[in-house]
C-alpha cells in the first residue's frame, strides 16, 4: 500500500493487475480522502465463493490502519471492512470469519459491536478444493426467494451443528445446505457424490460454483483421484491465527 501525488484516484491491482475492486476501494474510501495504490495478491481462485474480497478489504484496512497511523482497534478495522463488503453486497460474513480464522461458527450475526462467533477446535487440516467458475453473490443476496430459503435452511443447519459442533457435522449441515437452498448446481452436486463415494466429505462453497472437501489420510488419494475427474483440485490447510500485519 502506498501513497503518491502522482495519483489522482485510487487504483487498485491484483496479482499486478488493475481490477475495479468495490469492495477494497469502498474501505479506501472509508478511512481517507487521499488516492492510494493498493497492491494486493491471492493465491486463490477470484469470485468462487472464497472470500477473496472480504480478505481484500480487511487487509487494506490493517494496511491502511498502519500506513497512514489511524490508530484504529482490530474491532474498528473489522467493522469497516465488513461494512465494506455489505455495501458493495460482495459477502455478508466472511470478514468476521477471516478476522479470527480457524473453523468460525457465527452465533449471532453482525459486526463485531453485535455479532457473535464461536469455534469448532479442529487440529491442523488439509481442505481440497476445486473451483468451476464464478457466481455473482450480489446476484443471490439480493433475490427475496433465494434469501427465504438461505436464511431457513440456515437456521435448520445451525441448530444441528451446534447439538454436535464437530468438523465432521459442519461438512454434512453445508452439503444439507447447499441442496436444501437450491444453490448447488447439478454439476456441484456430481463432484459431492463422487466425492462421497470415494470416501471423503464435500460441498459447495459459499457463494461460489466451487467445491470443498476432506478426507482422512487413508482415503485422500481416492479423494483427490475422484476430484481429478472434474478439474485439477487445490489444496490448502486451514488456519486458526488472526489475521494482522506481517
Amino acid at each position: 500500500m502506498t501513497y503518491s501525488e502522482e495519483l489522482d484516484d485510487t487504483r487498485i491491482t491484483l496479482n499486478g493487475k488493475q481490477v475495479g475492486g468495490h469492495t477494497t476501494r469502498t474501505v479506501a474510501d472509508m478511512l481517507t480522502n487521499l488516492p492510494v495504490l493498493v497492491e494486493s495478491v491471492a493465491n486463490i481462485p477470484i469470485g468462487c465463493g472464497f472470500g477473496a474480497s472480504g480478505a481484500g478489504a480487511l487487509g487494506t484496512a490493517y494496511a491502511l490502519n498502519e500506513a497512514l497511523c489511524l490508530n484504529l482497534t482490530s474491532a474498528k478495522i473489522i467493522e469497516t471492512a465488513h461494512v465494506a463488503e455489505v455495501i458493495n453486497r460482495s459477502g455478508l460474513g466472511d470478514v468476521i470469519a477471516q478476522s479470527y480464522g480457524g473453523v468460525v461458527i457465527r452465533t449471532a450475526p453482525g459486526a463485531p459491536e453485535y455479532g457473535k462467533v464461536d469455534w469448532i477446535p479442529v487440529a491442523r487440516k488439509e481442505v481440497l478444493c476445486l473451483p468451476l467458475g464464478e457466481l455473482d453473490t450480489g446476484s443471490v443476496i439480493s433475490d427475496p426467494d433465494l434469501v427465504w430459503r438461505i436464511t431457513s435452511m440456515g437456521r435448520g443447519a445451525m441448530k444441528k451443528l451446534m447439538l454436535a459442533p464437530t468438523f465432521e457435522t459442519f461438512m454434512q449441515c453445508s452439503r444439507d445446505f447447499a441442496i436444501g437452498t437450491g444453490l448447488a448446481s447439478d454439476a456441484i452436486m456430481d463432484i459431492v457424490e463422487a466425492v462421497g463415494s470415494a470416501g471423503g466429505m464435500a460441498s459447495q462453497a459459499m457463494l461460489g460454483e466451487s467445491v470443498f472437501a476432506i478426507a482422512d489420510p487413508g482415503r485422500r488419494e481416492a479423494v483427490i483421484e475422484a476430484l481429478n475427474e472434474f478439474g485439477q483440485p487445490l489444496a490448502y490447510n486451514l488456519n486458526d491465527c488472526r489475521a494482522g500485519l506481517l
